[in-house]
């Protein structure tokens, strides 16, 4: 039987991670393993009510459930890199790796359809699911790989430069088919083992935002194929934990992973590149706006705040890559299953 991982790590989110688990649970049906719910170190009691809510909730008999404290807020990352090595201690023999979100919700038969997917498909190494949220309307659940052209035309926002962009346009929404794409949210990421043991795992030095996007660029540099599965199906109650859709001002965090993102895998003059791209795109952006009294929809100082950081990073050297492989594995101290 195959066996899986999963992860689901929560920050500030007790009540929906457990819930995430247990729908991970319904799904593994037909799999043995572990789900290893991770506390990221929130500042909060949520360690403690995933405990309870574990404990107190019932659980499929030939699957190992763990509730385990990282200790450390390192970020996206490193918080799935600790679930994804503690997981493998417990189930060193897991053909997969399952990243699902502590507000998300997987179908019945939706961690079924990316394993029977990936098995039909040698070539790809990690699958993504067909995401909506709880009122049925579809997320944006695959993208194209960003770059120069894709600054440009999601800045400016036109017409006429989307259409003559096309092939660049970074959101793909809801592909029509299942298939290869650039990246897919980690929301719902199903990898193969042996590839995140040749690659590594998630590079830790982004803090969050673009480390599954980088994780499926090396995928990729590596000779394999990244794919959306359409016949999953998750739910996805969005930014829960990040705040990402009630930003006023875009915290520093994300202009760090962008630079980082650009600077790391084509270098600093590309990423200088594609912050001038986007900055004129905004620019001409707002003069159009304001022309035709459209609605102010950008964060607060974003043109500054990009500017102003991407100035500073430019003078610092880039940092070396934080990329953890999967062995060995570190000693973590493991609480007491769920039976």
């Amino acid at each position: 039987m195959t066996s899986i991982v999963v992860v689901v790590l929560n920050y500030k989110t007790p009540d929906l991670a457990v819930l995430a688990a247990q729908s991970a649970a319904v799904a593994m049906a037909d799999f043995d393993g572990v789900i290893v719910l991770v506390d990221n170190d929130s500042p909060d009691d949520s360690f403690k009510k995933m405990q309870a809510g574990v404990q107190d909730a019932s659980w499929p008999e030939h699957l190992d459930v763990q509730v385990l404290q990282s200790g450390h807020n390192g970020g996206f990352g490193a918080g799935n890199n600790f679930g994804i090595r503690a997981g493998l201690d417990l189930c060193p023999d897991a053909e997969f790796v399952y990243i699902l979100n502590p507000d998300a919700t997987v179908e019945q038969d939706g961690l079924a359809a990316l394993v029977k997917h990936l098995n039909a498909h040698p070539e790809a190494a990690i699958a993504g699911s067909w995401i909506q949220g709880e009122d049925g309307v579809d997320h944006c659940s695959a993208f194209r790989l960003p770059g120069l052209a894709s600054e440009f035309e999601a800045s400016i926002r036109m017409g006429p430069v989307t259409r003559m962009l096309r092939k660049y346009v970074l959101p793909l929404h809801v592909p029509d088919t299942s298939g290869p794409v650039g990246w897919i949210v980690g929301a719902s990421m199903l990898a193969r083992t042996r590839v995140l043991n040749d690659i590594g795992l998630f590079d830790e030095t982004f803090f969050l935002y673009f480390e599954e996007t980088d994780l499926c660029l090396r995928a990729q540099r590596a000779g394999h194929e990244v794919h959306f599965v359409r016949e999953s199906r998750v739910c996805h109650i969005g930014s829960v934990s990040t705040g990402m859709g009630s930003w006023k001002r875009t915290p520093p965090y994300w202009y760090e992973s962008r630079w980082y993102f650009y600077s790391k895998n084509y270098g600093r003059a590309y990423a200088v590149a594609a912050t001038v791209l986007n900055a004129v795109g905004t620019s001409l952006w707002r003069v159009r706006r304001m022309v035709e009294r459209k609605p102010n929809t950008d964060s607060n100082r974003f043109i500054r705040d990009l500017i102003s950081h991407d100035v500073q990073a430019f003078f610092r050297p880039t940092p070396n890559a934080s990329i953890r492989a999967i062995s060995p594995h570190p000693k973590t101290t493991l609480q007491t299953s769920v039976d």
